[in-house]
Formats: C-alpha cells, structure tokens, sequence
C-alpha cells in the first residue's frame, strides 16, 4: 500500500512543457519530399503532358503533398484514430457528395438535350 511510483515523486511538469517533440531532421525531410513533389509537379507542365494523363498526374501530386503536411505538420500522424476521423471524415464525406453531383448533372444535361432537343 505504501508503493509509490517514479510519477508520483516527479515533480508536476506545467502544461506548455509536456508535449510532444519530433526531431528536426522529420521536418526538414518533409520539407524536402515537398519541394521534389512539387518539382514534379511543375515538369507535367514543363514537359507539356496533355490531357487525362497531365491531370492524373497533378492531382496526384497534389495529394501527395496534401498528405505530408496534414499528416506531419497537422500532427494527424501521432493523433488518436478518432480525432483523426473527426477532421478528415467530413471533407471527405464532402468530395463523395460533390462527385454524386457531378454525376446527376451529367444525368440531367443528357436528359434534357434527349427529350428536349439538342439546339444549345
């Protein structure tokens, strides 16, 4: 009954200094896997790759990066699962819903232009 733990005998650290610390080389390699995504990312346009193949590649690019600084600079990476969910759940909810409405105006156009004449 008398056990007392190593915490218990340390003194209360204040809140601004608990936390966690990642070492500087992370960041700077993400900074670095930015730069060269982002290099690539400009040669798409620099080497003048057209059509669904450019933007396959740029949108890819773009998530990538996206990816890095929410998962390192936002701390997604070391969070619990839910708060994770809780911020990127919702846009993603988002981009599922605008890709729905994508396909209904699509819906809607060719079946307008069918029944109603196609004299745009």
């Amino acid at each position: 009954m008398s056990e007392t733990t190593a915490h218990a005998q340390s003194p209360a650290v204040p809140a601004a200094e608990h936390g966690q610390q990642h070492p500087i080389r992370l960041y700077l390699l993400v900074w670095g896997l930015l730069f060269v995504l982002s290099a690539f990312s400009y040669m798409v346009d620099y080497l003048g790759i057209q059509g669904y193949l450019r933007w396959t590649l740029i949108l890819l690019f773009m998530m990538l990066k996206a990816g890095l600084i929410v998962a390192v600079f936002m701390h997604m990476a070391w969070e619990r699962l839910a708060l994770v969910y809780a911020i990127l759940l919702p846009p993603l909810l988002v981009l599922v819903f605008v890709a729905l409405m994508v396909s209904e105006a699509d819906y809607t156009i060719l079946t307008r232009l069918a029944f109603f004449g196609g004299g745009v």
